[in-house]
């Protein structure tokens, strides 16, 4: 699935990104728009309640606030959760299942409201591909 367009807010081919009080931005490239929007039931995205697109290394970067930036890793430590060190927005992070690749909060795009995607699927998360030789561990 890709989305070009959500509300009244098309989405840009160079789109920012932005934590709550703006010490974190990103520009991302998004030729395609938002693609594979989706949430997570693992047991940080539970918590985060966000809908995530993905987006490969080299079209992501940080434009302001690589200081304010936050890591936040647990379990196998593969994935790294980025946040803002001023408001605690998570703005994006390395993706466990797809290392090559960035997962984004499209709440944090500049003029998205991300209840307007319809029909955002939920990936199975707690049962991830990683954990196949540990039953039952939540990522």
């Amino acid at each position: 699935m890709s989305i070009k367009k959500v509300g009244d807010t098309n989405i840009e081919q160079k789109h920012r990104l932005s934590c709550h009080c703006g010490s974190v931005v990103l520009e991302l490239n998004l030729p395609n728009g938002i693609v594979n929007p989706r949430r997570c039931d693992c047991s940080i995205c539970r918590r985060k309640g966000t809908v995530i697109g993905s987006i490969s290394f080299e079209d992501i970067s940080v434009i302001k606030g690589l200081e304010h930036l936050r890591l936040y890793q647990f379990n196998t430590k593969v994935a790294k959760h980025y946040f803002c060190g001023i408001c605690g927005v998570y703005t994006h992070h390395q993706r466990r299942s797809l290392p090559d690749q960035y997962g984004y909060n499209i709440g944090c795009l500049e003029g998205v409201n991300p209840f307007l995607i319809p029909n955002v699927p939920v990936n199975d998360g707690v049962n991830h591909p990683s954990d196949k030789t540990r039953p039952n561990c939540l990522i």
